[in-house]
């Protein structure tokens, strides 16, 4: 079964469209803080803050050489992240599955009324 508690953080951490973004662009291949907030109207501050949320929840992980931040996406997160999605997916399969058997067999009933049996 999978943590609920990294699962939660990281859907919050990626509730927020800046946060996914961010993720999206780190999905491409590592890149530094400073080249992450390029494309955003907001500050290297504002950025380096969203890449913290994305880091404590797991989702990233960053090397600090010298002066560069540089962000890459942690896999083990997208594992945990897609096995809940999975067994969540998986139940609903289940449950339709059975929904459909009954309405099946409800059909089957209707449509064939008791036969009379043949002598």
């Amino acid at each position: 079964m999978v943590e609920h508690y990294s699962v939660d953080s990281s859907f919050r951490a990626l509730a927020d469209a800046t946060r996914r973004a961010i993720f999206e662009r780190l999905s491409l291949g590592p890149a530094s803080s400073s080249d992450l907030a390029k494309p955003f109207d907001i500050s290297l501050a504002a950025v380096v803050q969203h890449l913290q949320v994305l880091e404590s929840s797991g989702l990233i992980q960053s090397e600090k050489v010298g002066r560069v931040r540089t962000c890459r996406v942690n896999p083990n997160a997208l594992a945990q992240l897609s096995d809940w999605v999975a067994e969540r997916r998986s139940l609903v399969e289940r449950r339709l599955d059975r929904l459909g058997q009954l309405l099946d067999a409800e059909d089957e009933t209707h449509h064939h009324p008791n036969k009379r049996k043949e002598r």
